[in-house]
C-alpha cells in the first residue's frame, strides 16, 4: 500500500514558501502566476493501518501547531480534488538520495511501525487561470532541477515508490581491438570515458597484446585512473613552455615549479623543516606543537555545483572533509573553508542560455549545500571569500577546504599487506556519482544535465560524522593499517590507489547496495559519498567491526590484497575485471602540450582628477566583490567546538570583515591556527603571472594582519582554468606556476598540497544556431594556514578607540589595471599590482614583531579597493570616525589622488596604533615604508584629504557601511 501525509501550513500561519516563489515569479516575469500555496509529503510505503499512519504524521512528520496533515492513499487511479491542471508536484528522480526520507524511514521504524520505502515531494497549487506555458517555465526555472529531480503536473498516480529491481548478472565485453579511430572517439564521448584517442588507441594496443578484448569494467577503471581529475595528466605532463623570454621544456610541470618550491625551501630550512608529509596523501601535513601535527587540503566541485548547487556544493564539503580524514591514519577535522566564483545575480532569465541555473538560484543552493553539511557535521566553517564575473555564469566554482589535527606520529600511513582485508566503511553504494571523475575532466555543454546527471551526488552529513567517529576512535586502537576516502571514482580509485604497489581482489557483490539493481560496473565506480576504505589485518576484524556496530556504522569486508600486483575483481564469484597495476598505474601514454604565453598589449590608464572621490568610495564598497557578504556568513555556525577566536565577522557590531580566521585547535593550548586566502581573478586579464604573485601575497598578508608568524605559513593551490588543449589557454596557467615557484621560495612559504580544475568552460547554441563557448577568468585560489603562539595577541581590523594613530605599511604604485575603482568607473588598462619580492618578507617580519610586542590595536590588509576601503572598513567596524591625509605619502608627489586612494598594490597594511607606543614602533620596521597618514576620531565622519589639500572624502559612517551592507542582503 502506498499512502500520503501531506502536510500543509496552519490557517492561521503565513505559506511563506509560496511567498518566496511567488516573489520569484516576479523577477521571472510570469505575470499570470499570482498565487501559489505550497505543502509538502511524505510518501510511504508498507502494511501500514490508519492508527499507524495518523501516529506517525503527528508524531514525527508534522508540527501540530503550526502544521496540518491529511492522509490519504495513492494508486495509479488516484484523484485530487483541486484543479489538476494547476497542482504541481515535484520528486527526486530515482535513484537520488533522499537524506530527508531516509531520516523517516529510521524513525518510523524507532516508533516500532514498519514501513518499506519513504520518499519526500514538494507540492504547489497555482492559480486557476495562470498561463500554462508560463506554468511550465515556473516548474523548470523556480521549482526544480532537472538534474535531480522531475515535476508532475496533477494528482499523483503511482502504485509503488519502490527503487530498482533484481540485476541479472551479463559479463559485457567491449570489442576494442576491432574498432577503428572514428570508433575509439566514439566510444569514449558516448560511454563518457573522456579519454583522447592517444589514450584510446592505448588501451586497444595493450588489449591486441594481452590478446582479448577489455571486459566494460576494465575500461571504466582505466577511464577513471587516467582522469584529468585523478591523475593530473595536464600539469604533470610533459610541457614546452614560451613566452618570448623563455624557452623551457618540462618533463613533469607541476613537479618543476610548485613542488620543487618545496623542495627547496625544506632545504633551507634544514632540521628545523616544519613539513611532515606533502603531496604524498590526500591533504598536506606541517607540525602544530608537540602532542599534534596539522593538516590542510583544499578541493573544487565545480562541474557538479553547476548542474545541481545544493548536491555538488554539499559533497563538495563532504568530500573535502574526508580528505584529512583519509590522512595518514586519520585526521579530526577542526574547520573549514569556503570560496565561491559566481556571475552577477543581477543578470535577467531572459539572457540565461539553455541549461544554466540562475546566478542567484545556484548562490543559494551552494551556500545552503556547504552550510548543511558543515554545520550538521559539528564542524565550524570559518574563512572563505566570494567572487563575482560573468563567465562565472555557466561554470560556478565552488572551492571548499578542511582543517584537521593528527597525533604526531600518525600522519604516515603503514604499508598496505597481502592478507589484509579490503574493508568499507560508512554509506552504501548507489547509482549517484557515476563517472564523477570523468565527467569533472569535461566540458560542460547545454546538455550536461541530461547527459551527466547521475555525476551529482547528493551527500549525508550524519552518515560522514558517525564514519568520522568510529574511525579516529579505530585509530587510536591502531585497528588499521591504512586508509583513503572512497572520492573520485569511487572504488575503483580508492582501491586502486591502496593496492598499487601489493596488488587487490574485490568482490563486488559484497559491497552493501542503497538498493536493488546495480550492475558490477555500477558498483565499482559509483561515487556515492560518506564511505571510506580501509586496510584491516584478519586479526582486527571482529574487533573494529565491534567499534563500527557500537555507533551504528555499517563496516564490511570487500575484497583482500593481495601479492599479485593484478587488480581482480569478481561479481558472485566470477571474474569480471583483471588488470595489471602497472598499465592501470603507469600505462597511460604521456601527454605531451604546447604552451604559450604573451601578455596583454598594456593600455595606459590615466583617471582624470575628480574634486571629490565620496561617490567612487561607496561604489566600490557596494561592488559585488566588496561588499558584506553577511548573508552567507551568518548561515554557518563559527562558535561550533568552540575554538574560534577570530570569525569571519568581527568589530563592535561583530560585522566587519574579518582578513582571516584565528582557530584554536586544542581548548587546553593557547597556541592557535590562521587561516586565510588570496585571490584575483581580474588580474588573470592582464597578466597571470603577477595574479598569482599577488594571490600568495594576499594570502599570506591576510594571517600576518591577524598575527601569524611569517615564518611558519604553508600555501595550498587550486587551479581552475579553460580548455588547456589550447596552447595559450596553457600557457597562461604555465606562467602563473612558475609564478607560484618564485614567489613561494621568496616568501619561504612551501606549497604542501594542491589541486586542479579544467576544461571550465561552458559552450552553448546562441539565438543564430551558432556555437558559443564562454571559459572561466583564470582563476589561481592561494589558501595560507599560519600559526600563532598566544591567540591573545591576535589582532582584528576594526578601530579600537579615539586618539589612536593611523599609519600606512608598505608602499603606494600606480596600479589601478584591475581594480575596483577601474571596474566601477568602466575603465580599461592599466598597470596590474606588483610584488617586491625583496621587500614583502621584510615588511612582513617587522609588523609581525610589533605584534608580539603587542604595539599594534587594529590591523587590516590593503587589498580589493586599496586604501580608501580599507580605512572605510576599518572605521564603520570600529563605530568611530577616522581622518586621513594620502597628501603626507611619499608617492603622492608623482601618483593621482586617485591611486593613492585606490591602487591595489600588494604588501600594504593600514595598522592603528596608540600614540604612547609610536616611538617603540619606529625600530620594528627601521628603513621599511611606514607613514603616519591619520588618526581616529570620535565622530562618525570618515574624511579623506587628497594631494591637492583639499578634501577627496568625506561621508558618513551610517552610509558606507549601508553601500557595504546591501547589495547582498538577501532574504
Amino acid at each position: 500500500m502506498l499512502c500520503e501525509v501531506e502536510i500543509k501550513p496552519a490557517k492561521n500561519q503565513i505559506d511563506r514558501e509560496g511567498a518566496r516563489i511567488l516573489k520569484e515569479c516576479q523577477v521571472l516575469g510570469t505575470n499570470s502566476i499570482r498565487s501559489i500555496q505550497t505543502a509538502h509529503s511524505y510518501l510511504l510505503e508498507g502494511e501500514l493501518n490508519q492508527n499507524g499512519l495518523e501516529k506517525i504524521a503527528q508524531s514525527l512528520l508534522s508540527d501540530p501547531i503550526v502544521e496540518t496533515f491529511e492522509i490519504r492513499i495513492l494508486s495509479s487511479n488516484s484523484t485530487d480534488l483541486s484543479d489538476p491542471d494547476q497542482l504541481l508536484s515535484v520528486l527526486f528522480k530515482p535513484g537520488v538520495t533522499d537524506n530527508v526520507a531516509n531520516s523517516a524511514r529510521q524513525a518510523i521504524h524507532d516508533l516500532g511501525l514498519s514501513v518499506e520505502n519513504v520518499a519526500t515531494c514538494r507540492k504547489y497549487w497555482i492559480n486557476s487561470d495562470a498561463a500554462s506555458e508560463e506554468i511550465d517555465r515556473m516548474a523548470a526555472k523556480i521549482l526544480s532541477n532537472d538534474a535531480i529531480e522531475y515535476v508532475v503536473r496533477g494528482p499523483l498516480k503511482m502504485d509503488s515508490i519502490k527503487l530498482g529491481s533484481e540485476y541479472t548478472f551479463e559479463l559485457v565485453t567491449v570489442p576494442i581491438r576491432s574498432m577503428n579511430d572514428n570508433q575509439l572517439e566514439t566510444l569514449s564521448r558516448e560511454g563518457q570515458l573522456y579519454l583522447n584517442l592517444t589514450e584510446m588507441q592505448t588501451i586497444k594496443n595493450y588489449y591486441v597484446d594481452q590478446v582479448k578484448d577489455p571486459t566494460d569494467i576494465e575500461l571504466e577503471s582505466l577511464a577513471q585512473t587516467w582522469s584529468e581529475h585523478c591523475s593530473h595528466k595536464t600539469l604533470a605532463g610533459r610541457i614546452h613552455f614560451r613566452d618570448g623570454e623563455r624557452d623551457i621544456h618540462f618533463e613533469n610541470m607541476l613537479k618543476e615549479t610548485i613542488f620543487d618550491a618545496t623542495t627547496k625551501i625544506r632545504k633551507t630550512l634544514g632540521d628545523q623543516d616544519w613539513c611532515v608529509s606533502v603531496f604524498a596523501d590526500n591533504a598536506g601535513v606541517i607540525t602544530f606543537d608537540d602532542k599534534q601535527d596539522v593538516c590542510f587540503k583544499v578541493e573544487t566541485h565545480n562541474h557538479p555545483s553547476a548542474l545541481e548547487p545544493y548536491g555538488g556544493a554539499n559533497t563538495g564539503l563532504g568530500g573535502v572533509i574526508r580528505d584529512p580524514l583519509g590522512t595518514g591514519l586519520g585526521g579530526k577535522p577542526v574547520c573549514n573553508t569556503d570560496v565561491f566564483c559566481f556571475a552577477p545575480p543581477e543578470i535577467s532569465y531572459e539572457d540565461l542560455p539553455a541549461g544554466v541555473l540562475h546566478p542567484k538560484a545556484v548562490a543559494t543552493g551552494v551556500v545552503s549545500g556547504v552550510r548543511d553539511y558543515g554545520n550538521r557535521m559539528g564542524i565550524p566553517t570559518v574563512n572563505g571569500a566570494v567572487y563575482f564575473d560573468e563567465r562565472y555564469l555557466g561554470n560556478p566554482l565552488v572551492y571548499c577546504g578542511n582543517v584537521a589535527m593528527l597525533p604526531v606520529g600518525k600522519s604516515a600511513k603503514q604499508k598496505v599487506q597481502p592478507g589484509h582485508y579490503i574493508v568499507a566503511v560508512g554509506g552504501r553504494t548507489g547509482r549517484d556519482g557515476i563517472h564523477g571523475a570523468t565527467f569533472s575532466s569535461a566540458e560542460l555543454t547545454s546538455e550536461s544535465e541530461t547527459l551527466s546527471g547521475g555525476a551529482v551526488q547528493i551527500g549525508n552529513a550524519i552518515t560522514e560524522k558517525m564514519t568520522m567517529d568510529v574511525i579516529l576512535e579505530a585509530r587510536d586502537k591502531s585497528l588499521f593499517s591504512a586508509i583513503t576516502d572512497c572520492g573520485a571514482g569511487g572504488f575503483s580509485s580508492a582501491v586502486g590507489e591502496m593496492g598499487e604497489d601489493t596488488g587487490a581482489e574485490v568482490w563486488l557483490d559484497q559491497c552493501p547496495l542503497k538498493y536493488a539493481g546495480l550492475s558490477y560496473t555500477e558498483i565499482w565506480i559509483s561515487e556515492a559519498q560518506e564511505r571510506m576504505v580501509l586496510a584491516v589485518p584478519p586479526e582486527n576484524w571482529e574487533e573494529f567491526e565491534q567499534v563500527c556496530s557500537s555507533e551504528g556504522v555499517e563496516a564490511s569486508i570487500i575484497g583482500k590484497f593481495t601479492d599479485t600486483h593484478r587488480l581482480v575483481l569478481k561479481y558472485q564469484d566470477q571474474v569480471v575485471g583483471d588488470l595489471e597495476m602497472s598499465f592501470l598505474h603507469d600505462g597511460r601514454p604521456p601527454v605531451i602540450r604546447d604552451a604559450v604565453y604573451k601578455t596583454p598589449a598594456f593600455v595606459p590608464l590615466t583617471p582624470s582628477e575628480k574634486e571629490n572621490y565620496s561617490k567612487d568610495l561607496k561604489l566600490i564598497l557596494g561592488s559585488l566583490n566588496v561588499c558584506s557578504k553577511e548573508w552567507i556568513i551568518r548561515q554557518y555556525d563559527q562558535e561550533v567546538q568552540a575554538g574560534s577566536v577570530i570569525k569571519p565577522l568581527v568589530g563592535i557590531q561583530n560585522d566587519g570583515p574579518s582578513d582571516a580566521a584565528v582557530v584554536r585547535p586544542d581548548l587546553s593550548s593557547v597556541r592557535g591556527l590562521v587561516i586565510s586566502c588570496g585571490m584575483n581573478p581580474r588580474y588573470g586579464d592582464f597578466n597571470t603571472h603577477w595574479m598569482a604573485a599577488s594571490a600568495i601575497d594576499e594570502a599570506i598578508r591576510n594571517c600576518v594582519a591577524v598575527g601569524a608568524d611569517p615564518e611558519k605559513i604553508a600555501i595550498l593551490d587550486n587551479f581552475c582554468w579553460g580548455n588547456t588543449d589550447r596552447p595559450e589557454t596553457l600557457g597562461s596557467l604555465v606562467a602563473a606556476a612558475l609564478a607560484c615557484q618564485e614567489f613561494s621560495i621568496a616568501y619561504g612559504s612551501p606549497f604542501i598540497s594542491g589541486k586542479d580544475s579544467l576544461y571550465n568552460e561552458f559552450s552553448y547554441e546562441n539565438e543564430q544556431g551558432e556555437k558559443e563557448t564562454v571559459a572561466i577568468p583564470p582563476s589561481l585560489l592561494i589558501s595560507a594556514i599560519g600559526q600563532i603562539d598566544d591567540v591573545s595577541k591576535a589582532v582584528t581590523m576594526d578601530l579600537k578607540a579615539p586618539g589612536n594613530r593611523i599609519f600606512l605599511v608598505g608602499s603606494t604604485q600606480d596600479e589601478l589595471g584591475g581594480s575596483h575603482f577601474a571596474l566601477v568607473n568602466h575603465l580599461e588598462g592599466g598597470e596590474v599590482p606588483q610584488v617586491d619580492k625583496e621587500q614583502a618578507p621584510e615588511v612582513f617580519r617587522a609588523l609581525h614583531a610589533a605584534m608580539q610586542k603587542q604595539l599594534i590595536r587594529s590591523c587590516h590588509d590593503l587589498s580589493e579597493g586599496g586604501l580608501a576601503v580599507a580605512a572605510a572598513e576599518m572605521s564603520f567596524a570600529g563605530g568611530y570616525g577616522m581622518k586621513l591625509d594620502v597628501a603626507r605619502l611619499p608617492e603622492a608627489l608623482e601618483l593621482s589622488t586617485a591611486s593613492l586612494l585606490f591602487s591595489e598594490s600588494n604588501t600594504r597594511f593600514l595598522i592603528e596604533v596608540e600614540s604612547d607606543k609610536i616611538e617603540a614602533l619606529q625600530p620594528c620596521f627601521n628603513d621599511l615604508p611606514l607613514v603616519e597618514i591619520g588618526e581616529v576620531v570620535s565622530n562618525s565622519q570618515f574624511t579623506v584629504r587628497g594631494k591637492s589639500g583639499k578634501t577627496a572624502i568625506d561621508v558618513g559612517l551610517d552610509e558606507l557601511k549601508a553601500a557595504w551592507k546591501n547589495p547582498l542582503d538577501w532574504d
